[in-house]
């Protein structure tokens, strides 16, 4: 699991952008961030760099969670989109790590009106339904309307769909997909959220062919479920939900194996503890 050791918990960032991208959850877009061990205020994530080119401390950039800046103020701005981190690290102190991820498997349920549900037993941690975030209903009439999270209200707001209520401080949802755009999900730590991300992905394959084989089974009169596609109930939920969180060490070292391999990943600090 990751170190609170500096040097190890930056190596971890950098192994992550790279293990998000080996898997398609990243490509020159999207990113991943972690919120700083020693000081809770700030967090950690890659400069303007695709994922699979972040190699070095170098490449990253530490931010105040309050206000999305750069801690240096002669730091290069960063991600447009750093809000997305930093307004959910702000509201929520047990999120400690953050992906947004722009996944051609998980966009078309923000388009498309199907709900997102748990179709297997590695999506537990989905829950009975994710919410959509649908930036319109945020925007002022002096903003560009470039689907981009790109400002502290518009964090705040996506922020808020990870909670039920308005006044919790405790996230209840893991993943929110955002229409015509992608999916945000969080993590107590990166090996959390780099799950996370990889599974709910994953899922969104396993659904669409669940849901393709029901549409053909109903069009060929052969009976199925009565809702034509049988998902995770409550119970089951709840329960491959605490397999996903003890089990989710097993992918990591293979993945940081996968990643440490390939020559077009390259990580200055070595192979982050597993």
């Amino acid at each position: 699991m990751v170190s609170t050791n500096l040097t190890a918990l930056i190596s971890t960032l950098i192994t992550s952008n790279h293990i998000l991208h080996y898997h398609n959850i990243l490509d020159a877009y999207g990113h991943v961030s972690v919120r700083n061990p020693n000081n809770a205020s700030t967090f950690f994530l890659a400069k303007q760099l695709a994922p699979a080119l972040v190699s070095s401390p170098a490449d990253i950039n530490e931010y105040y969670v309050s206000s999305g800046e750069a801690v240096n103020s002669s730091d290069p701005a960063g991600y447009a989109e750093r809000y997305i981190h930093s307004g959910i690290l702000k509201r929520f102190p047990q999120v400690n790590s953050v992906v947004h991820s722009h996944s051609e498997d998980v966009i078309p349920y923000g388009i498309a009106g199907v709900d997102t549900r748990p179709s297997y037993h590695m999506a537990g941690f989905l829950g009975s339904k994710v919410p959509v975030f649908e930036i319109e209903q945020y925007y002022n009439n002096s903003q560009v309307h470039d689907m981009l999270v790109s400002t502290n209200p518009l964090g705040a707001a996506l922020a808020s769909l990870f909670a039920n209520s308005s006044s919790s401080n405790a996230p209840t949802n893991t993943l929110v997909v955002m229409r015509g755009h992608g999916f945000t999900t969080i993590g107590a730590n990166l090996t959390e959220s780099t799950f996370r991300a990889y599974f709910a992905a994953s899922n969104a394959r396993v659904q669409r062919k669940a849901l393709t084989l029901a549409a053909l089974a109903a069009k060929d009169g052969e009976l199925g479920h009565t809702d034509g596609v049988r998902y995770l109930d409550m119970r089951e939920q709840a329960d491959a939900s605490v397999m996903n969180d003890w089990s989710s060490s097993r992918p990591w070292a293979m993945w940081v194996r996968e990643v440490e391999v390939n020559p077009l990943y390259v990580n200055t600090l070595g192979t982050p503890p597993v």
